[in-house]
């Protein structure tokens, strides 16, 4: 398997270097140059496996540089750090199928894809005889899980950027409570968008990442994307029976790197009718799909904050699709879009566009109002990120079709916005019982590139 930037401007290059590249050095993302597409005799024939011999079966394809050995043993090593042996188990509540993929060790479903990027880096380094400085930003889940999937692993520093004060408390304190000497946890004095453009120039900037090895572990980095893809066919075989067919999707969605992952299962073969894309008030997203309204604005601080996003980075491998595969036209539309702040969609691919994904965007109220309903009428407590994505289901006009809500988190995380909900904050399980007590180091920072890549250039290997 072969794998191309976006942006069309580097040669293309096998599964283990575009782990290692992260961000392509043209500025792109990296993408298969094929698909392979699972015909309906295979995809019933993988009903009997575990959640890792699924995954095996899904990614052993675009990871053909690996032997199959080698790769069922980081498959397995990464996924035996979970709490349920189904890995992500689904529960059936008030008509729609809830995805649990909080059941790793930060509680967030980035743990599913960022325990195995984890292994795979250090599986890469030591083949390599190679050292690596992960420079990452996050909106709050993928700081940690990107943490405890490297935390003391040799040949491995990592820095994690995320806006000071704008995640929630435990997320902060499950990133700043890592003392291990190889993690570096920056608040910087801004937005995420503010995060994720630094780290982006970090990257662009070739010499330094070429200096320092950087590695990336955002959704740019197309493995996260890959080991995202099997919980959806795993999601699918689970809510359907021999025969049946197609399953929709509600994704709450701020860097389109979930619901990416799912349009991949689609082009796959998946039986998928339709991947509801669910915002909050940070909605360009919803605003592209639903007016053709691509076009950036402040970000509003809400209480789902992973979705705190304007500016989805993911959105551009959707984009090298809906544009026929030409990276000029890719490059010049993010060209334009770097000057004005909008990016112009033809009608046809808006109608293009709309045959895949549905959207809806959910204001606090709404979300707020959901975790309560949705709790008095069953039972069952949702974080306010999973709520976005079930009032989008909720509200979806096709009741004919079965319908899994991906439950992003476990509502402890946000127990403040439980209790705005309910009235009473969520019982803490155990892995989040008592961070406040623990040492923590982190170091506060403006905003400023300079700053940054100072620092980085400092501590780096």
């Amino acid at each position: 398997m072969k794998y191309i930037s976006t942006r069309g401007q580097i040669a293309p290059i096998g599964f283990k270097d575009a782990v290692m590249m992260g961000l392509a050095t043209d500025g792109g993302l990296l993408l298969p140059a094929e698909y392979p597409v699972i015909d309906r005799e295979t995809l019933e024939s993988w009903r009997p496996l575990s959640y890792q011999e699924l995954a095996l079966k899904v990614i052993a394809p675009f990871a053909d540089d690996i032997p199959i050995a080698d790769l069922k043993q980081l498959i397995d090593r990464s996924y035996a750090t979970f709490r349920e042996a189904e890995i992500t188990p689904l529960v059936h509540k008030n008509g729609v199928h809830i995805l649990e993929l909080f059941h790793g060790p930060t509680l967030a479903f980035k743990d599913v894809a960022l325990q195995l990027l984890g292994n795979l880096f250090e599986y890469l380094l030591k083949e390599r005889g190679e050292k690596m400085n992960i420079v990452g930003a996050t909106s709050g889940d993928t700081g940690s899980a990107a943490i405890y999937g490297v935390r003391g692993k040799e040949n491995i520093n990592i820095f994690i950027l995320h806006p000071h004060g704008k995640t929630s408390p435990i997320q902060a304190l499950q990133m700043t409570t890592v003392t291990d000497p190889n993690v570096f946890n920056i608040a910087v004095n801004g937005t995420f968008d503010d995060c994720q453009t630094m780290v982006k120039q970090l990257f662009s900037d070739l010499p330094f990442k070429e200096k320092h090895s950087l590695g990336a572990v955002n959704s740019i980095n197309w493995a996260r994307v890959l080991a995202q893809v099997v919980y959806y066919f795993h999601a699918w075989l689970r809510v359907t029976d021999k025969g049946s067919c197609d399953v929709s999707f509600s994704v709450p969605t701020g860097n389109f790197g979930d619901i990416f992952a799912g349009y991949v299962a689609k082009r796959m073969g998946l039986p998928i009718k339709k991947l509801i894309l669910a915002t909050n008030e940070n909605n360009i997203l919803t605003r592209m799909i639903n007016q053709g309204d691509y076009s950036t604005g402040t970000v509003v601080p809400t209480v789902s904050p992973s979705m705190d996003i304007q500016v989805a980075s993911n959105f551009e491998r959707y984009l090298f699709y809906l544009f026929d595969e030409d990276p000029a036209r890719v490059r010049d539309a993010f060209a334009v879009f770097a000057r004005s702040g909008r990016m112009e969609f033809s009608d046809d691919e808006l109608a293009r566009v709309r045959s895949v994904f549905s959207s809806n965007s959910v204001n606090q109220q709404q979300t707020l109002t959901t975790i309560a309903s949705f709790r008095e009428e069953t039972g069952y407590l949702l974080d306010p990120h999973t709520a976005v994505g079930v009032f989008a289901a909720l509200k979806n006009d096709d009741k004919d079709v079965e319908t899994v809500c991906l439950a992003t988190a476990h509502p402890a995380k946000f127990g403040e916005a439980v209790k705005m909900a309910t009235g009473a904050e969520p019982e803490l399980p155990a892995p989040l019982r008592g961070l406040e007590k623990l040492p923590s180091r982190c170091v506060v920072m403006e905003a400023d590139l300079g700053l940054i890549r100072d620092y980085v250039d400092k501590n780096a290997l």
